[in-house]
């Protein structure tokens, strides 16, 4: 697993907090120090808060589980979709979708319809509409796809979010709470820890705090996945292993039956 280190993180910029007056006092054991009425976040927390939460992703991807990414912010959505796609992994970048997660089967219908537009233009159902008709309805399809396409293979609750700002991201915070989904995410000074289960101490507004993070826990999600597969074909290998030696034991009875019914015509 790539491991962070406390010089990275410094390059990055990633323990600038925010002003002293926009702090959160349930942040005071992330930070390190104030200089000039600006928070510094201790970055040995952070560089150890990582592991953890990289760790604790390894074994969600393991177990073949979904992590949903989330964040809106706009200097960040393309670093998030990025490392997101590189593990195969959902995420939203646009507008969170109210409901998402505590209505998540009224989301699957949209997504659907996105899948049936696809089904029907293709079949060629909706050549005999007029253009007005058939440019509402790409219009329609493009919003569906700005919105949900990142989730499409999303066909149930993710087994865990990664947010980038728990404020901006708040409700998405709610509902995994209310869902009992674990919350792993980058908390800034000004923010509140205290929903989170895997609290990531660290600047979430510079973009290269951001991706040295996304780096570190994207590696353990791939070595996840890689160790899944592995475990995968060696089981398969082992079923194929006992199927063979159970063979030979099939046609020993078989043999044996036979010759016993040789013996009994023998007899009679």
């Amino acid at each position: 697993m790539s491991r962070i280190t406390f010089d990275t993180l410094l390059e990055a910029g990633a323990h600038f907090g925010h002003l002293k007056s926009k702090w959160n006092p349930a942040m005071a054991p992330y930070i390190f120090m104030e200089r000039n009425g600006i928070h510094i976040i201790d970055l040995h927390k952070t560089a150890a808060m990582t592991e953890t939460a990289a760790e604790a992703l390894k074994q969600v991807a393991k177990g073949g589980k979904k992590i949903l990414f989330v964040s809106t912010k706009k200097q960040l959505k393309e670093i998030v979709a990025e490392k997101a796609q590189s593990v195969g992994m959902p995420y939203v970048i646009e507008r969170w979708p109210g409901g998402m997660l505590t209505n998540f089967p009224t989301i699957r219908k949209a997504v659907k319809k996105m899948a049936t537009i696809d089904k029907l233009t293709a079949d060629g159902t909706y050549s005999n509409l007029s253009k007005r008709e058939i440019l509402q309805i790409s219009r329609q399809r493009a919003k569906l796809d700005k919105n949900l396409g990142s989730i499409a293979d999303l066909t149930r609750l993710p087994s865990a979010i990664f947010v980038v700002d728990v404020m901006k991201e708040h409700i998405a915070v709610h509902e995994a709470n209310r869902l009992g989904i674990p919350v792993f995410a980058i908390v800034d000074t000004n923010s509140n820890p205290n929903d989170i289960d895997f609290v990531i101490p660290a600047n979430d507004d510079a973009t290269k705090s951001v991706e040295v993070i996304l780096d570190a826990c994207c590696a353990a999600i791939a070595e996840g996945l890689e160790e899944r597969k592995v475990e995968k074909v060696d089981s398969e290998g082992e079923g194929e292993e006992n199927e063979a030696k159970k063979a030979p034991r099939r046609r020993t009875t078989k043999a044996r039956a036979a010759k016993a019914e040789e013996t009994t015509e023998a007899a009679e």
